[in-house]
Formats: C-alpha cells, sequence, structure tokens
C-alpha cells in the first residue's frame, strides 16, 4: 500500500536509545514487547520491587525512585526520547501521588533539559477531564475538570510539558489516555477504550511527527460512542483502527449501573468519588 505523507514523516530512524518509565506497570508490560521498533536501546525502569530481571538483548534495566531527583538525572543521561508512563496510575492519598506524579514529573522534565532530550511522551489521563459529563463531547482546549488528585497529578505533568517546551523547546505528547485493557470491562469504558494496537500506533505517532511542540491528545480507540474529539492534535495523524463494538454484547450482559452513579454519568466515573483519605489520628498515616 502506497504510503500518505503523513505516514512517511513518522517512518524515521530509531532512537538510540529510550527510556520507558513505569516498565512494570500494566502498560509498560504490555507495550514493552514492542519498543525495538522505536529504538536500537531500551532503558527500562520503575521501583526496584516491581522491576523484571530479565532484559533481552536490546534492552537495560535500571531501578529509579521518580522522586529522587538525582536518580532521575542519571537516569535519563544518554537517553534521546521519553515515554514516561511511572507514577502513581489510580486515586490515592496526596501525599503518595505527590511524590511519584508531581515530583517524579518535575525531576524527570529538569533531568531531559539538563541532558538535551528533546522529545517527551506523557502518559496523561482522561482523569485530566473527569468531571465532565458523558453526555458531553471535549477537545483538548476545553478547561480541566481534573476528578481527582491523580487527576490534578496529570494536569500538572501537562503545564510542566507546555512550559518546558516554550522556555526550553522540548516537545512533548500529553496522551490523555483512556482504559488501555486487553478488552473494556464496563459500559463505561466502551466509549474509553483504547487498544494495545492503537496505542502502538498512537506511541509511533508520537515519537517520530515533526513539530509537535506540546500536543495533547486522547488515547481512545474507534469507539462507536466517544467523548473526545481530537482536532487539536491533527498533526499526529492518528486515525484508530480498532472499536470496543466487538464486546459490546459481552459488556452488556452484566447488569447495567444504577442512573445517578458516576460510571453511568461522567467520564471519569470512579474516581470522581474516591476519597478523600482521611489521616489516621495518632500516626499521620492515610487509611
Amino acid at each position: 500500500m502506497e504510503q500518505t505523507p503523513m505516514e512517511n514523516q513518522v517512518n524515521r530512524s530509531p532512537y538510540g536509545r529510550l527510556l520507558l518509565t513505569g516498565a512494570a506497570g500494566g502498560i509498560g508490560k504490555a507495550i514493552r514487547p514492542r519498543m525495538a521498533e522505536f529504538a536500537t536501546r531500551v532503558r527500562l525502569s520503575d521501583l526496584p520491587r516491581a522491576l523484571p530481571d530479565d532484559a533481552a538483548a536490546h534492552e537495560e534495566i535500571v531501578a529509579c525512585d521518580l522522586a529522587d531527583r538525582q536518580a532521575v538525572d542519571a537516569l535519563v543521561a544518554g537517553c534521546d526520547a521519553i515515554i514516561h508512563l511511572g507514577g502513581v496510575s489510580v486515586e490515592r492519598p496526596f501525599e503518595e501521588v505527590l511524590e511519584a506524579n508531581i515530583k517524579g514529573v518535575f525531576n524527570l522534565y529538569e533531568a531531559a533539559r539538563r541532558h538535551g532530550v528533546m522529545r517527551v511522551i506523557f502518559a496523561s489521563s482522561n482523569h485530566v477531564t473527569g468531571f465532565y459529563r458523558q453526555d458531553e463531547k471535549i477537545d483538548a482546549h476545553a478547561p480541566k475538570r481534573p476528578d481527582g488528585y491523580y487527576g490534578l497529578s496529570k494536569s500538572f505533568g501537562e503545564d510542566t510539558a507546555q512550559f518546558y517546551f516554550d522556555r526550553y523547546g522540548i516537545e512533548t505528547v500529553s496522551i490523555r489516555i483512556g482504559s488501555v485493557f486487553p478488552e473494556p470491562k464496563d459500559r463505561r469504558m466502551m466509549a474509553s477504550w483504547l487498544s494495545y494496537d492503537d496505542l502502538h500506533d498512537l506511541l509511533r505517532r508520537s515519537l517520530f511527527t515533526p513539530g509537535v511542540g506540546h500536543t495533547i491528545v486522547f488515547g481512545a480507540s474507534a469507539n462507536a460512542l466517544t467523548w473526545w474529539d481530537n482536532r487539536h492534535a491533527a498533526v499526529l495523524g492518528f486515525e484508530p483502527r480498532d472499536s470496543s463494538e466487538q464486546f459490546r454484547a459481552k459488556v452488556e450482559a452484566a447488569p447495567p449501573p444504577a442512573a445517578d452513579d458516576p460510571v453511568a454519568v461522567l467520564q471519569g466515573g470512579v474516581f470522581t468519588q474516591a476519597g478523600p483519605f482521611e489521616p489516621v489520628e495518632g500516626n499521620g498515616s492515610a487509611n
């Protein structure tokens, strides 16, 4: 099949070394086997207790706590591009989110600045806009409406990406990831589902498309129901091919949620009700 100009401009030579943070998480494990297409060397990173110990010939494994500024600086050294999945991926007490997702993203961009890394793929989230209703359709210019501490941290990450582009020219694609699973788990995910194949294509375009500046793109497959309009990310040429429709009968065989359940009303679903996480009296820890 003849390639379009958009296809040609994203099929460039692989990077020398690509850093993948959060390599031991669900998405990290799913995309790890596909990373050899993007770089000659792939540096996998996560917390020490989570990292695998089986490195392929093109891989190197480096444990790192994202809240440790010196460790992150060493982690980024020698890399040409970054896919940043690392951090807390669910709603948690603010103190936990602060360390991994806010300090962590700052440390990462500072390290990128110091070491001349000019392309970052930031795993943002649909929870940046989780308080929009499911009967609303929004684009990347719609005001942010984070649905929790996790959503706040991803909003901070997007703002950090914009700042580092405006001041230092570091280009970022912030992917507001929907629901990346082998198949959607419920009715809400029928709209937010992103297949592994579509994510792979989106990552490829995000890494290799020139002139992205700071581009925000919603990460979802070509589902029949969609809440998100990606016209402001047209530079990527992302056209998902998969659809959640193939799973509709299975999903709808389960009882529907109550009409007033956040899962049925708000784009952020259960995240809009998680917490607050009150300190436990006497020891300062969170329950």
